[in-house]
């Protein structure tokens, strides 16, 4: 029977890991924080709601991206 395709053995840190969790972080931590700073902004039209969750959730999935890579670097670390 030939392997999984899904079957992964990475060397360091496992970036797809990092990119699911990452995704699924930003969903239920960032979506709430844009939610809530879009209230104290005034947003007429939806261009300028689009631009305002493009530039507080870029910088949402950035961080959440980079706590995530760390962790897992550091539960690597601890592994080895």
């Amino acid at each position: 029977m030939p392997e999984r395709v899904a079957t992964t053995d990475p060397d360091g840190v496992d970036f797809g890991w990092v990119m699911q969790v990452t995704f699924v972080l930003t969903i239920v931590v960032g979506a709430p924080l844009v939610a809530l700073l879009s209230m104290q902004a005034t947003l007429p039209d939806w261009p300028s709601r689009a631009s305002f969750a493009i530039r507080v959730g870029a910088p949402v999935w950035v961080l959440t991206g980079l706590c995530v890579y760390l962790y897992a670097r550091w539960r690597e670390d601890d592994d080895a």
